[in-house]
């Protein structure tokens, strides 16, 4: 696990084995810093945070990772919390030009975690440099009036 982002109630990190390899768009997960089973748990302030994030996040992979050559077309967001039963968001980018998760499909995955580590193989996760101007965009476009508005 690598830190993307750290706020006030969640982090935003990479997984060693993502689930969406860097070139098909990559994939980060946001997590609440106090486990809750679900969104209905979240305060106020939480649920505000978490979205803000989501977007942030998002939008923060579009543009650092089209910048690196990889055609982020959009990004998808889910809730999951079905191989780990606590909320936890996953922002997978979308990759024109993607290989394994071809573009215009939805998401495949194996239905357990030992057989998507079985039949998925290793997929490249994002890279330091990544994660490094993932941070500063996330930051910079948390101070931006889009999201100070909030």
């Amino acid at each position: 696990m690598a830190l993307v982002y750290e706020a006030r109630h969640f982090i935003l990190k990479t997984l060693e084995q993502p689930h969406v390899s860097r070139s098909d768009g990559g994939h980060i997960v946001i997590d609440p810093k106090v486990a809750v089973e679900d969104r209905t748990q979240l305060t106020p302030e939480q649920a505000v945070e978490l979205v803000k994030l989501t977007m942030a996040g998002g939008e923060a992979m579009k543009t650092v990772l089209t910048r690196k050559g990889i055609d982020i077309g959009r990004i998808n967001y889910q809730d999951n919390g079905n191989w780990r039963a606590e909320l936890h968001v996953h922002l997978y980018g979308r990759a024109r030009g993607a290989k394994l998760q071809p573009w215009g499909h939805a998401l495949a995955f194996p239905p357990t975690r030992e057989a998507f580590r079985k039949e998925m193989g290793s997929l490249e996760p994002l890279r330091p440099d990544d994660i490094a101007e993932l941070r500063a965009e996330i930051g910079r476009l948390l101070e931006t009036e889009k999201y100070r508005s909030f």
